[in-house]
């Protein structure tokens, strides 16, 4: 084997940027590791399967090893080689005889299983943007809708056939049309970036179908991709320009794309694991490992490793993956799986870490908007409300809360309100904003909206654990048997119940998250853990859709656009002498007492809204009348006259007057409003 650095052809190239980087006239290879011995290239032929070179980066500055090929072209096809010591006590895993994968890949070729050895090809990436930019749109606008690619658009009969799946079919004007219908303004996709199939569950014939095991940090994955990118000739380029075409045409109809992003750990597993990449380049630069023993890792993730964020290599490893993907694939943000893990210190987490202060200031990414999920499987894991003042968090306190109350009767009026309000509780008092709560009843992880009112137990039998997996906790409900059934009442129950919880998402303050397929009555038949099921156990059931469901979705969202009742402000409810602009009532008409607010028997709740710092023009009264019961409660209401905006107890809204004492239906919101200002 030739030996390109032995035979002067191989110059000693730039330490920045990482990775493989074409510049016109040759290829520029910068490879962090800083304890390896020597970092080798090697290049393969075509096909992937035959090595015709090797050899090693001749310059080292600092920890970046680094070379330049002149004449290289984009189309190689490369892996990488570390020569260091094998010794996992203390925390080196090097094997110059494994071929591993640029963390910076930007295409990934053959082998991306836990199988095999993948291959990097240095690309191409230019594309014309044709003046598409980022959003930005405000925060106390947006309403988010969580979906995967694939699972979205598969049984969709109104998008082509060969499309259907696939980044394509997402920018199709279908898909389109029915995201702007439901006043969706972000879709935060579940992981689009190249993942692993865990070997675990090849061997089940099962997929990793969330993609919560990221490979290829740089790369949309193909498998997300249309049959028509496969058949291309540049197959790789073509499901970039893929993913870039769906982004112009989401921007085009006013939709912001918010990626799923997995930082938190990598494909690599626990220390029994495949070594793909990290893991032979410098394990103990890349993970976090076991004081005692760093053979062993420490697992603040629950998936066997955890990368090392207080590296500055691994930092910049994650700043240079999210400028890609804004910069280069004009994402409007991202969505940080477990992201405590972003913040953990040697005490534990910490607001003011580097990657968080990082993304805050750097020019590029300080628009962008930054949802966290606030919690990780580590030692003081749980930090709901206290990340950054810019940053969104998924308020699981929200979503169990409103489950309670609605489903199983266990919550109290105390909670939900609160809930309902922003969970000012949580986020006012730290300088916060309302919108910091993403509020939420159902989201990829979990029951289906239509599995919350339809089952009681898990039924994950098809995932190939025992029933074992999935959350026990779920604050549902059969209201009578156990899944499907042709039972009227149980039906009309259901129907209501899941109508009242949609209401409370989109009427609440904060920012709004729909789960894909609510609107369409979705079920996955008691599966709260679908992570593994690429099949119609997880696509939506586009041909069954439950139009009125859908319709009532598409009313709902454009009421709140219109009207807004709780405001994108805290609200004044004791004031210094001013009037309340929150009157909390019992349904008898009188102001709630302490003990009302914990009273987990009598749950009706009525509030009465008014914006005292409104224009006079523009001051308006609501009402927002609550009854989780199973029977009809009459309301006393203060002096109208009132018109009803919203009646969840009808599968279709209404525009009609109302008594002072209106009846609210069992399992159902009642909203009305009224111009005349207060009495």
């Amino acid at each position: 084997m030739r030996s390109l650095a032995q035979s002067g052809e191989l110059t000693t190239g730039y330490a920045y940027p990482l990775g493989a980087h074409h510049d016109g006239a040759g290829v520029n290879f910068a490879v962090f590791s800083a304890h390896a011995s020597r970092v080798e290239i090697s290049l393969f032929d075509e096909s992937g399967q035959r090595e015709r070179a090797r050899f090693a980066l001749p310059e080292r500055s600092g920890d970046v090893w680094h070379g330049y090929l002149p004449g290289a072209q984009p189309g190689l096809l490369y892996g990488l080689r570390a020569h260091g010591p094998w010794a996992p006590d203390s925390g080196h895993r090097f094997d110059a005889s494994m071929l591993l994968l640029d963390p910076h890949a930007r295409e990934i070729v053959g082998g991306a299983d836990a199988h095999g050895a993948p291959r990097a090809r240095v690309i191409d990436d230019r594309y014309d943007w044709a003046g598409d930019r980022l959003l930005r749109r405000s925060v106390d606008d947006t309403l988010l809708y969580e979906m995967h690619v694939r699972g979205f658009s598969r049984r969709n009969p109104r998008i082509p056939e060969n499309l259907r799946g696939s980044y394509a079919a997402l920018a199709h004007p279908e898909s389109v049309q029915h995201l702007q219908a439901l006043g969706v303004t972000a879709v935060s996709l579940l992981p689009v970036q190249q993942s692993l199939d865990e070997r675990h569950l090849t061997e089940q014939g099962l997929v990793n179908y969330w993609g919560y095991n990221t490979l290829g940090f740089f790369c949309p994955d193909p498998r997300l991709a249309s049959s028509d990118a496969h058949r291309a000739s540049d197959p790789g380029r073509a499901v970039r320009n893929e993913f870039r075409d769906m982004v112009r045409a989401l921007h085009a109809a006013g939709i912001e794309v918010i990626l799923d992003v997995v930082f938190n750990h990598t494909c690599e597993g626990s220390e029994y694991g495949p070594t793909l990449s990290w893991r032979g380049l410098d394990n103990a630069s890349w993970y976090r490992l076991d004081p005692i023993d760093a053979a062993r890792y420490i697992n603040d993730s629950g998936c066997g490793n955890t990368l090392n964020l207080r590296h500055p290599r691994v930092l910049q490893f994650v700043m240079d993956t999210l400028r890609y993907w804004v910069g280069e694939m004009h994402v409007d943000g991202f969505r940080f799986d477990l992201a405590t893990i972003l913040a953990r210190g040697d005490h534990g987490f910490d607001a003011r870490a580097t990657l968080l202060q990082a993304i805050a200031q750097d020019p590029l990414l300080a628009g962008v908007k930054c949802i966290a999920e606030p919690w990780d499987v580590g030692p003081g894991g749980y930090r709901l409300g206290a990340f950054p003042a810019m940053w969104l968090e998924w308020n699981d306190r929200f979503r169990d809360a409103v489950r309670r109350y609605w489903i199983t009767g266990h919550g109290s009026r105390g909670e939900f309100a609160r809930r309902l309000c922003g969970s000012s509780d949580i986020f006012a008092s730290a300088g916060r904003h309302p919108a910091s709560s993403v509020n939420y009843v159902t989201s990829h992880d979990g029951f289906s909206l239509r599995d919350l009112v339809s089952y009681a137990q898990r039924h994950n039998l098809a995932n190939g654990e025992d029933n074992r997996d999935g959350h026990t906790d779920n604050h549902s409900d059969n209201f009578g048997i156990e899944g499907d059934t042709a039972d009227p009442l149980i039906l009309q129950r259901r129907a209501r119940v899941q109508r009242a919880l949609l209401a409370s998402v989109l009427l609440a303050q904060g920012t709004p998250m729909l789960g894909a397929g609510s609107e369409l009555d979705h079920t996955q038949r008691g599966n709260n853990n679908a992570y593994c099921q690429d099949n119609d156990l997880s696509w939506l059931d586009w041909p069954q859709a439950d139009e009125s469901l859908r319709d009532f979705c598409t009313t709902l969202a454009r009421l709140r656009r219109e009207l807004r009742p709780l405001g994108a402000r805290w609200y004044r409810e004791v004031g210094n002498g001013e009037p309340a602009e929150l009157l909390w009532l019992r349904p008898q008409g009188t102001p709630l007492n302490e003990d009302d607010w914990h009273d987990g028997a009598e749950r009706a709740l009525c509030v009465i809204v008014d914006d005292q710092r409104r224009a006079a023009a523009e001051r308006r009264r609501f009402a927002l009348l609550f009854n989780p019961h199973d029977q009809p409660q009459t309301f006393r209401l203060p002096r109208g006259p009132w018109r009803i905006v919203l009646d969840t107890a009808a599968s279709a809204a209404t525009d009609s007057a109302a008594l002072d004492t209106p009846l609210v239906f069992a399992h159902s919101l009642l909203w009305l409003r009224s111009d005349t200002g207060m009495p």
